[in-house]
């Protein structure tokens, strides 16, 4: 094996995915051409490398290498070209250009120790200052975990995740535990930890191994599938696949876990199910939190009940059907209440009724899973609501709310609303911080599509018959020449919806081709919609909802064809290319993940934290020097994101139904085109329909509208809320 110490003039190819890179370096006898997986180089730095010279038929002599050091820079001119070739976050040539005037040959050890002093440099503020700093420090941390994870085929991306969860603690971790990346790292699943394993000498017959393959078949459900268990002989073939070890192997190791409580197995209606220890404490605790608060009396004098009600009526001209009034009168009793009902049966009505009844000044506090349900409902209450992770004080980590059962939240009334999208774990931890005796009400849609996350709190709520709970049945909302929530009710109840009468707000555009329905689409939201509408920035107003990801009409093949038509490229506009993704100036965007520590900042200067999973914004500005793109959410509020940062935004013109609840948009275009059984079902028809307020429009054929209104067919969840609800209403009678 040979090895020479030079320095980089150029990365001549490199694969994002997986790190192989080909590199120009100098050495003393000339310029050298080095290949394989590596981390992302700059522009002269000094590297020794390790490896064997081979001859490429068509390049020539090359470097192969093996093992790679790197030294740090020394001259000015060498560390000004380190900090600004892009790979420190948030570092451009000219701020490198700034910093090096200012601290010269002492920069990298103040950029380590001393980072605040890059408020001394111009034009940097105390948010650009931890942004670099962040950026300086990850970036040479990771450089070390990457070296370690090359040889086990760990792309670059992943690395820095890995070292952003282990940090210098990486190589140690990872050595002794493989198997913890898969709960520990987004993106690793077994099969690369396994893969690493294996390579580190771990036997594939191995008892540790195959135990953390059942752990993983039990997580990849909870994920794939929103499980929170498995009947036993599920997971075992599933395991056994997963492994391609005996089931009799397994089933002994599932025994062998549950004997040791690694796993939990509970019998119902004889069904042995099997869970991981923080799904079960999970549905565990939300029941017996749930049934003591139904336990705790609530009761208002009932006079006062009804005179403050006719007074609500008065104020608004409305008058409440008994179920209504039985609604209001429920929740003033029960230290629980659950309400539900589709579109236009008034429950923001019997919300804002509710508030006046109790007339708790302050005590109220509203929240919703995400923030632009809160926004609506804030909106529609005209008090403020937040989502449930910043009521909870969210700091960043998993788990980590700072309002929770030692802080609880000061207030006597919570008002939650769109349940149906919250999954056990944001449940739990949302009843663990009510103080006894605060009041709950849980309002929301059951026949809406269920949680992203895993459970079926809503529905095993909702079975329940010790939990107080009204369903709301009676449309009240929108004129009677309104067909939006009409056709909502008809589609849940296994009726074709009414289309295309005169003056209506829901049509049906007859197309057989997939791809004449893809371009009628575009040609709609492009064209048509915005004259019928009269309003002139369609891409707001306008949303299209499909239900698949993939095909002619999916969401990826529509998000393209939309941001050809609504932003198409042009030489004044800057654009970056991310895996598969163009994302440009002017681009509609969605956030698809939470991230509690992304900060953003307002125009008139304030600043925070929190981006959420679900909100829409636009890009108003692509810096190609410094890496950076800017996203401007609500009209107010603008994030800066690093190229690096990019795979949690995504294209916007398109969303899928999953992806579009908890919010209304003025107009909804659906494709009705076909595709698998499993995703074409009546609730999530219902469910992308009932997200317009003033129009809806179908595209494609009615055979398959006809087929996802009598497709009741719902994906059976498996989970233990109410099993447990049962157990312990049993215990309490």
């Amino acid at each position: 094996m040979d090895s020479f110490v030079g320095t980089t003039e150029g990365t001549l190819f490199r694969n994002e995915e997986n790190g192989y890179s080909v590199v120009s370096v100098r050495t003393n006898e000339g310029l050298v051409t080095v290949t394989g997986t590596m981390p992302e180089l700059m522009d002269g730095e000094t590297v020794e490398v390790e490896g064997d010279w081979t001859e490429h038929p068509q390049y020539g002599r090359q470097f192969k290498l093996s093992s790679l050091r790197i030294q740090k820079p020394q001259s000015l001119s060498a560390i000004e070209k380190y900090l600004g070739s892009g790979l420190i976050k948030g570092v451009g040539p000219t701020t490198a250009r700034l910093i090096v005037s200012a601290f010269g040959k002492d920069t990298l050890e103040i950029l380590s120790m001393n980072p605040e002093r890059l408020l001394e440099v111009p034009k940097i503020g105390k948010v650009r200052m931890k942004q670099i700093s962040r950026g300086f420090l990850e970036q040479q941390a990771s450089r070390s975990t990457f070296l370690f994870l090359q040889q086990y085929n760990i792309s670059s991306a992943l690395s820095a995740k890995i070292h952003k969860a282990y940090r210098e603690n990486a190589e140690a971790m990872i050595r002794d535990n493989p198997y913890r990346l898969i709960d520990d790292i987004q993106g690793v699943g077994f099969i690369t930890a396994d893969r690493i394993a294996l390579s580190m000498g771990i036997a594939e017959n191995s008892q540790f191994r195959l135990e953390a393959g059942i752990k993983y078949a039990l997580s990849e459900a909870a994920n794939a599938g929103g499980h929170t268990c498995l009947p036993e002989e599920e997971l075992v073939a599933f395991a056994s696949q997963l492994l391609k070890a005996p089931e009799s192997e397994i089933s002994r190791l599932v025994t062998q876990l549950t004997l040791n409580k690694h796993l939990f197995l509970d019998k119902v209606d004889g069904i042995s199910l099997i869970s991981l220890p923080r799904m079960r404490k999970s549905e565990i605790d939300i029941a017996g939190r749930l049934l003591a608060l139904c336990g705790t009396s609530q009761m208002l004098m009932p006079q006062h009940i009804a005179q403050r009600i006719e007074a609500f009526e008065k104020k608004e001209g409305i008058a409440f059907s008994g179920l209504q009034r039985a609604a209001i009168e429920k929740a003033c009793e029960n230290g629980l209440i659950v309400i539900t009902g589709g579109p236009g049966t008034g429950k923001t009505t019997l919300i804002n009724c509710l508030i006046n009844v109790l007339n708790l000044k302050d005590g109220i506090l509203l929240a919703a899973p995400t923030g632009r349900a809160a926004k609506r409902m804030s909106e529609a209450c005209q008090r403020e609501a937040s989502t449930i992770h910043r009521l909870l004080q969210y700091g960043g980590e998993e788990g980590s709310f700072q309002i929770n059962q030692e802080n609880p939240l000061d207030c006597e009334c919570l008002i939650v609303d769109e349940v149906s999208m919250m999954d056990v774990f944001l449940m739990r931890h949302l009843l663990s911080a009510l103080k006894p005796g605060t009041r709950l009400v849980l309002v929301g849609d059951a026949d809406q599509l269920p949680s992203v996350g895993p459970g079926n709190v809503l529905s095993d709520i909702l079975q329940n018959d010790l939990i107080p709970k009204v369903r709301l049945t009676e449309i009240f909302r929108q004129g009677e020449d309104s067909m939006i929530v009409v056709n909502a009710h008809r589609i849940n109840q296994g009726e074709e919806p009414i289309m295309n009468g005169a003056g209506s707000d829901f049509f049906f555009e007859n197309k057989q081709d997939a791809t004449q329905a893809r371009d009628s689409i575009v040609a709609l939201c492009l064209h048509r919609l915005p004259k019928y509408l009269k309003v002139k920035d369609s891409v707001r107003h306008i949303q299209v909802l499909s239900p698949t990801k993939k095909g002619v009409c999916g969401v990826n093949m529509l998000n393209t064809c939309l941001q050809a038509a609504f932003n198409p490229p042009c030489p004044k506009k800057a654009e970056v290319q991310f895996g598969e993704t163009i994302f440009r100036a002017g681009d509609k965007v969605m956030h698809i993940r939470n991230n509690y520590t992304l900060e953003w900042e307002t125009r008139n200067g304030l600043t925070g934290q929190g981006v959420f999973n679900g909100d829409i914004g636009f890009i108003t500005k692509i810096d190609e020097e410094e890496k950076l793109i800017d996203v401007l959410y609500d009209e107010e509020k603008t994030v800066q994101y690093e190229y690096g940062d990019l795979e949690e935004l995504d294209l916007a013109y398109c969303l899928s139904v999953h992806k579009s609840q908890g919010s209304e948009f003025p107009a909804v275009v659906m494709p009705m085109v076909g595709g698998p059984r499993m995703l074409l079902t009546r609730n999530l028809l219902y469910t992308g329909v009932t997200r317009a307020r003033r129009l809806v429009v179908l595209v494609g054929r009615q055979d398959v509208l006809r087929m996802m209104v009598n497709n009741n067919m719902e994906r059976r969840r498996y989970s233990l809320l109410g099993h447990w609800l049962d157990t312990l209403s049993e215990a309490i009678r």
